[in-house]
C-alpha cells in the first residue's frame, strides 16, 4: 500500500495534567521558526512549501462555558496554537468527559482536518483514542474525542526514571503492533512522542492524535513509514535509558552528548535489556545505520512489531517479599529461665538429661501409690464438674440475670454485623453511553428476591464493552445512610468482574469517579466486603468485565444484590 502523508501530533493532555512541553515542540507565529521534531518533519502546506504562519487566522475567541451543537460545554482550554485550540469538555447528552479540538473554518487547515478526523473515525481500532464527532456548524470547524482521565501520560511515566524492562516490552510491543494496523490503512502518525501515548490503569496503552492532530499543524513526511518506526525506537530508547536519543533534550528528557552518535541503550545504562537494546537500534535506523550487525534496520511498524514478536517473551519481575522476623524461643532449661541467653536465639541448645528412672522395690511401689492418687484426683474432679454443669442446666436462674454462653456471643455478634438492609430503589447507571441508560425496565429484576430473573447489559463486541466506556452498573438507594458490610452479588452468563463504590452524598454522582470504591471481584457469586468500615447512602454496582453470551456478544447479567450491614 502507498505511503500517506496524513499524520498526527498530540495537542491535548486527556490524562487531566499539563504534558512537558518539548523544546522540539516550540515554535513562533511570526514566521520566523517552524515546529519541527528530531526525525526532521517540518509543517508544510499542502502545495509542499512551507507555511506563513502570519496568514493563519487567530484562535476562536470562545471561552469557558461556551457550548457547541448545544451539547459540548468547553471546560478548560489546554492548547491554543497555530489558530486553533483544544479543549477539555463536557458531552451534556451524554453526561461524559471529552476533548475538543476547534478552529475558524475559514482556517487554511480546516479542510484537511475535518478529511483527518473522518478517516481516523473509520479506522475503529480501540488502541487509539476515538474521534466521536467532526462537524462544521457557525463558521467554526471543531473535533470531537475521548477523554481519558484515568490514564497516564508517557511523559509522566518517564518522569520518574527508566522503565523495567517488562514495562518497555509492553510499550514497544503494543504501539508497534497498533501503528502496523494503522499503516495497513494509510493513516500516518508523525507526532509519535511521549505526549502521545497513554498508558491505562491495566496497563494497555492507547495512541492519541492519529491523523487529525497533524492536519491541525500541516505536518507532512516523504517517508511517513519510517518517521513512525523510528518514532517508536525513540519512545523504546527513552524508556530504556531516561535519555532522548537525540542530541537536544525534549519532553523532560536529556538528549545525548554533541558530536558522539546514537549510542546503543545498554552503553548508556547498565542493566539494560540487551535485545530490547538492539530493537531500538533497529528503529532508529538512521539512514540505514544501526547498531545490530546480525540483523537488518526496521524500516516499518510491521517489520518492528514482527522483530518484536520474534523476541524471546520478557516476563514481569518476580515480586519481592520481606522475611518475618525470626521467631524468639524461650529457653526454659535449669539456669537459663528467665534470663537472656548467652547464645543466639537460633542455635542449638544444650538438652538436660533426665535423671535415671526409679529402678529399686521402694521406687516401684512409690510410683504406684502416685499413679492412684492421681486417678483418684481425676475421678473426683470429672464428678464435681459433671455435678456443677447439671446445677447450672437445671437449677433456678435469679430474677433479672441472663446467662450466656460462648455460642450466644458469637450469634449476637452476628446479628449486629450480617443484618440484611433493605433496598429502597434502584437505577440503571450508564453516564459514559450514548444515550445515558442500560436496559431501565428490567432493574427491579435486582432486588425483587427472585434468582430466575435478572437486569442485563448490551452487547458488546469485546468484555470491556468494546473499548467504549469503562463501565456500567446498578445504583442502589439505602433510604439512609447506614453501615454497609456487604454486597453479595449474583450474575448469570459467566464470570463477570465488579467493584463496588459507595457514597454518602444526598444525590447520586454523574459520573463514577464521584463514588469511592471499596471493593472489587470476579465471579459468578461475588461478595463484595470493604476492608474497612464504610457508610453509605448510594451503593454503586459497576460491572468492569462481562462474559460471552450464546449470540457471540459479551453481556452482563445480574440476577440478585443483597446488602448487610
Amino acid at each position: 500500500m502507498a505511503e500517506r502523508s496524513t499524520a498526527a501530533v498530540d495537542v491535548a493532555d486527556n490524562s487531566g495534567s499539563k504534558p512537558l512541553t518539548a523544546k522540539a515542540d516550540e515554535a513562533t507565529t511570526d514566521g520566523t521558526a517552524e515546529p519541527q521534531d528530531a526525525a526532521g518533519v517540518t509543517p508544510k502546506d499542502s502545495a509542499g512549501g512551507r507555511e506563513n504562519l502570519r496568514d493563519i487566522p487567530p484562535a476562536p475567541d470562545v471561552h469557558s462555558g461556551h457550548k457547541l451543537a448545544g451539547r459540548y460545554r468547553l471546560e478548560e482550554c489546554v492548547t491554543r496554537l497555530d489558530g486553533f485550540s483544544s479543549w477539555r469538555a463536557v458531552d451534556e447528552k451524554l453526561r461524559r468527559a471529552v476533548g475538543v479540538h476547534l478552529l475558524p473554518a475559514d482556517h487554511p487547515r480546516a479542510r484537511s482536518v475535518l478529511a483527518a478526523a473522518r478517516s481516523s473515525a473509520l479506522l475503529g481500532d480501540p488502541r487509539f483514542v476515538q474521534v466521536l464527532d467532526a462537524v462544521e456548524e457557525d463558521e467554526l470547524v471543531y473535533v470531537v474525542h475521548e477523554w481519558l482521565p484515568d490514564a497516564t501520560e508517557l511523559t509522566a511515566l518517564l518522569a520518574s526514571g527508566p522503565m523495567e524492562a517488562h514495562d518497555a516490552y509492553q510499550l514497544v510491543n503494543q504501539i508497534s503492533q497498533a501503528m502496523a494496523a494503522a499503516h495497513r490503512e494509510g493513516l500516518a502518525h508523525l507526532r509519535l512522542t511521549p505526549g502521545a501515548v497513554l498508558r491505562s490503569s491495566t496497563g494497555q496503552y492507547r495512541i492519541r492524535g492519529l491523523a487529525v492532530n497533524a492536519a491541525l499543524r500541516g505536518i507532512t513526511a516523504e517517508r511517513p513509514l519510517r518517521t513512525d518506526t523510528e518514532a517508536i525506537g525513540a519512545l523504546l530508547y527513552a524508556a530504556l535509558t531516561h535519555r532522548w536519543p537525540y542530541e537536544n533534550d525534549a519532553y523532560g528528557l536529556s538528549g545525548l552528548p554533541k558530536g558522539v552518535g546514537l549510542i546503543a541503550p545498554d552503553q548508556v545504562r547498565a542493566g539494560v535489556h540487551r535485545g530490547l537494546s538492539e530493537i531500538a537500534m533497529r528503529a532508529l535506523a538512521n539512514d540505514g545505520a544501526t547498531a545490530s550487525r546480525q540483523e537488518q534496520p526496521c524500516t516499518t511498524p510491521d517489520e518492528l512489531a514482527k522483530a518484536v514478536a520474534a523476541m524471546p517473551r520478557i516476563v514481569p519481575p518476580e515480586p519481592t517479599f520481606t522475611a518475618p522476623p525470626e521467631y524468639q524461643r524461650t529457653t526454659y532449661q535449669q539456669g537459663t529461665y528467665g534470663r537472656p541467653s548467652s547464645r543466639p536465639s537460633h542455635a542449638p541448645q544444650p538438652v538436660m538429661a533426665p535423671p535415671p528412672p526409679l529402678q529399686s522395690r521402694t521406687g516401684r511401689a512409690l510410683k504406684w501409690a502416685v499413679s492412684a492418687l492421681l486417678i483418684a484426683a481425676l475421678g473426683l474432679g470429672s464428678w464435681q464438674l459433671a455435678e456443677t454443669v447439671l446445677d447450672r442446666d437445671k437449677g433456678p436462674v435469679d430474677p433479672g440475670t441472663t446467662q450466656t454462653t460462648p455460642d450466644d456471643d458469637k450469634k449476637n455478634e452476628a446479628d449486629e454485623t450480617g443484618k440484611p438492609i433493605t433496598i429502597t430503589g434502584a437505577r440503571d447507571y450508564d453516564p459514559l453511553g450514548r444515550d445515558g441508560s442500560e436496559k431501565p425496565a428490567a432493574i427491579k429484576n435486582v432486588y425483587d428476591g427472585d434468582p430466575s430473573t435478572f437486569w442485563h447489559t448490551d452487547g458488546y463486541a469485546t468484555a470491556a464493552f468494546g473499548n467504549l466506556k469503562d463501565g456500567v452498573g446498578v445504583v442502589l438507594d439505602l433510604g439512609k445512610v447506614q453501615q454497609v458490610g456487604a454486597v453479595d452479588v449474583s450474575f448469570l452468563g459467566g464470570t463477570t468482574s465488579v467493584e463496588l463504590r459507595t457514597t454518602e452524598s444526598s444525590a447520586v454522582p454523574a459520573f463514577p469517579s464521584g463514588f469511592t470504591k471499596v471493593a472489587d471481584g470476579s465471579g459468578v457469586k461475588v461478595s463484595l466486603k470493604p476492608g474497612e468500615a464504610v457508610k453509605a447512602r448510594y451503593v454503586l454496582v459497576w460491572l468492569t468485565n462481562l462474559p460471552l453470551g450464546d449470540d457471540g456478544r459479551f453481556r452482563g447479567k445480574v440476577s440478585a444484590i443483597k446488602i448487610t450491614s
